[in-house]
């Protein structure tokens, strides 16, 4: 019973982007259809096979040591910053600060033309498999890494020549990325392999969310990737466009980093206004948990269960998901409680492992105000909720597939 209601899941989520589409006629269900199959082999896969989860580790900690190397120069000019969260991460110092140097390095590398190469081929090939576009099929891979707010940063040329309607895509779809500096942090508290599982499973799944939510057709004579030049067709000198470029990312981390205290402060607020009520229990968390609690049910458990992972689910989509790690981490890595059940385990943590919250939506609306035009980050802007919409039913479907074959 339990497995059926696991696949029905699946269909359903799909079935309620298919709802909010805001073009069904176009929506590409073959595409669809392909992508949902290739998530399903993969989830089988990375949850039966250690060698998907090696090779995702590889690429892992490549990032991780190009993160290490802007921690040294985040050291020489703050030292106290690294030391501030009890010696650990934060958000700061893991998500923001090393934009100082992954921007400028894949500016550098979109300079000598490698990255649109790169974007070119390891695009066409995905484009075949998917039917997206060459853009937004590297897009995803990239991503997989870099975090929402590197991956954007380093697309500005590619940004600035697509059309809102795409820029909206890779909007959603930057909901369910996790940054790969942090995804050591995350293995701390709940089991490593499944995150590690969650990550490739996120970034096919937004692909389905956003072709369903956003169908786009894009000509041939707009599926090109762009180069850096001048007006004149000759590249600018190598050492003003790489000033221009830290200076684009310094200014980048101003822009999200208030966004994001806005938003998170907001939520607080609501919070605090509900509390005036004297129902101590109505909070946006617990709105959410009761949202959710049908959902979570769809995930593979009865009742009792489904509440509890619905709280949770809750909680991560109005604050984050290292704050429901930490309440969780004792409890799962022990297999203890819900979390004897190694459903329940393989589940909650795939859907942990992503950024879809309301602080990722400042930080992504941030973003693009610092990279696109007014006229583009307003149509963004006016679609939040699709967003958000996005990165729930991502995570929903990711949590799906790999707790199918995990029981």
């Amino acid at each position: 019973m339990f497995l059926f209601a696991n696949i029905l899941g699946i269909f359903v989520f799909i079935a309620i982007a298919a709802l909010f589409s805001r073009d069904r006629k176009n929506i590409q269900w073959k595409s669809v259809g392909i992508v949902l199959a290739l998530e399903i082999l993969l989830a089988w896969f990375f949850t039966q096979f250690k060698a998907g989860q090696i090779a995702v580790q590889a690429a892992a900690d490549g990032f991780n040591w190009l993160v290490s190397v802007a921690t040294q120069g985040i050291a020489f000019a703050l030292p106290e910053w690294l030391t501030s969260n009890n010696g650990g991460p934060n958000f700061v110092t893991s998500a923001l600060l090393p934009i100082l140097l992954v921007v400028p390095l894949f500016d550098i590398l979109t300079y000598i033309g490698l990255l649109p190469w790169l974007i070119k081929w390891i695009g066409k090939g995905l484009a075949f498999i998917t039917g997206q576009p060459k853009f937004e099929a590297f897009f995803s891979i990239e991503m997989m890494f870099l975090g929402n707010t590197e991956v954007l940063a380093v697309s500005k040329a590619q940004l600035d020549m697509m059309s809102a309607r795409r820029n909206f895509t890779l909007a959603m779809m930057s909901m369910s990325c996790v940054t790969s500096a942090i995804i050591g942090s995350y293995t701390q508290m709940v089991p490593g392999k499944y995150v590690l599982t969650a990550i490739p499973l996120n970034i096919l799944g937004a692909i389905i969310i956003a072709t369903i939510l956003n169908p786009t057709k894009v000509t041939p004579e707009e599926d090109v990737i762009v180069s850096v030049a001048s007006d004149n067709g000759k590249k600018e000198p190598f050492f003003s466009f790489l000033g221009d470029s830290i200076l684009g990312a310094g200014k980048l981390i101003l822009i999200i980093t208030a966004t994001v205290i806005a938003f998170v402060s907001l939520a607080a607020l609501i919070n605090q206004l509900f509390s005036l009520t004297g129902l101590h229990w109505l909070t946006l968390e617990n709105i959410f948990g009761v949202i959710m609690f049908p959902f979570a049910w769809l995930l593979g458990f009865n009742v009792q269960e489904a509440f509890q992972i619905a709280q949770y689910m809750g909680t991560k989509l109005v604050t984050n998901e290292f704050v429901v790690m930490g309440e969780v981490s004792k409890s799962i890595m022990a297999g203890k409680g819900l979390f004897a059940n190694e459903h329940a385990r393989i589940v909650l943590t795939v859907f942990l492992t992503s950024f879809a919250n309301f602080g990722t939506l400042g930080m992504i609306i941030g973003c693009f105000k610092g990279l696109v035009s007014k006229e583009k980050n307003d149509y963004i802007s006016a679609r939040v909720p699709y967003m958000l919409l996005s990165g729930i039913l991502v995570s929903l479907l990711s949590a799906a597939t790999a707790g199918m074959f995990v029981w």
